[in-house]
């Protein structure tokens, strides 16, 4: 509590000794206008007296500056209300002018001790140009304030739309995951019970990952494989030895930040068309490293590979989730390819910026990520 005193009067001090600054360059500016023209004009010029009657000038805008300031945010110059601001600025400019003027001769005669007042005629003109010019820059400035601030709430609403469109894509996974798993269970409940019994435990530890995790967009590559993982063991349930999966995760990239529930997608293609599809086994690889600045996943199967122009039709649920939620996190900064191998079968490569979270050790190497 005393900090926060201490630091908020500092700042107050701060405020104070640049505005005092400031008025004294203004009135440094305008002593030396006039003491060059009085020079150049053939006049005697006094250096000193015109520094004098210039800072006591100026030294008074500043004491009338706070006031003026509160009546223009007071009666901004508004559309609405144009016609009423402007009546009482001009009343206010006036008198303003007119207190400005009795000031200046008080401090002439008891600062300065000038016998002579100036006469209103020579500064009444002067004070008003000085009243609006400060009435202006307080509107400019609060027109300025509002424009930022309508750029920080539209930034908002994007970044909050962005988030629900992405929470929206990454929970259509889900009742698709969902119902794909218990239509396998219902299959094998009746021919094989205990396979049954391991599959439902497999998915509640699914499920409570899911749980876990719900409104994350990213989790380290290491979290993604370890869910991966589980529904993988519920496919393996489903296949036997039909389904071989190997990993090919380089060390470096364990840490890497990930969508989550990017690749259970894939590898879910995977097996629908590369193992399901045919009675023989088949080998799935997932692969991750890093190329340069970008993370490279991919999801390799020795299937029979996609018909010439087959793509686009295989884009279900899942892929075309993916698509839209790498394009939603990273714009133009990532890319998504669906291709068939040289070698037979299909291969789902992925790409986008080498990330890592910032608790994790790696982060700490000095590597730019």
């Amino acid at each position: 509590m005393r900090e926060g005193t201490q630091a908020m009067w500092r700042r107050r001090w701060l405020q104070w000794a640049l505005t005092f600054l400031g008025w004294t360059c203004i009135a440094l500016f305008f002593a030396s206008q006039t003491y060059l023209s009085y020079k150049y004009s053939g006049g005697e010029a006094h250096w000193r007296i015109v520094l004098e009657i210039n800072l006591c000038q100026w030294y008074v805008w500043g004491l009338l500056a706070p006031g003026i300031i509160w009546l223009a945010r007071r009666f901004p110059l508004e559309r609405r209300r144009l016609a009423s601001s402007l009546g009482i600025h001009l009343a206010a400019g006036v008198g303003v002018a007119l207190v400005k003027w009795q000031l200046d001769n008080l401090l002439r005669h008891y600062v300065l001790g000038f016998e002579r007042s100036t006469s209103l005629i020579l500064v009444f003109h002067q004070s008003l140009v000085t009243y609006w010019l400060l009435v202006g820059a307080t509107q400019a400035y609060l027109y300025y304030q509002r424009y930022r601030q309508g750029e920080l709430r539209a930034a908002q609403l994007g970044t909050q739309l962005a988030q629900a469109q992405l929470q929206a894509l990454r929970m259509q996974l889900h009742p698709h995951f969902l119902f794909n798993t218990l239509n396998a269970i219902s299959t094998l409940v009746h021919n094989d019970p205990e396979a049954a019994d391991r599959m439902i435990a497999r998915l509640s530890e699914l499920l409570r990952l899911t749980l876990e995790n719900v409104g994350v967009q990213e989790v380290p590559l290491a979290q993604e494989l370890e869910f991966l993982e589980r529904y993988l063991e519920i496919e393996r349930t489903r296949f036997a030895d039909r389904l071989i999966v190997r990993m090919e995760i380089a060390a470096e990239a364990l840490d890497a930040l990930t969508p989550y529930l990017i690749l259970q997608p894939l590898v879910e293609n995977a097996i629908r068309h590369g193992i399901a599809a045919r009675s023989l086994a088949g080998c799935i690889v997932v692969s991750a490293r890093r190329d340069g600045r970008m993370l490279v996943l991919e999801v390799r199967d020795d299937g029979p590979g996609m018909a010439c122009g087959e793509g686009a039709s295989k884009d279900g649920v899942g892929i075309s989730s993916t698509r839209a939620r790498l394009e939603k996190l990273y714009g133009s900064a990532q890319r998504f390819e669906l291709r068939n191998a040289e070698r037979g079968g299909v291969v789902a490569t992925l790409a986008f910026p080498f990330r890592v979270s910032a608790s994790s050790p790696s982060s700490e190497e000095g590597e730019v990520r």
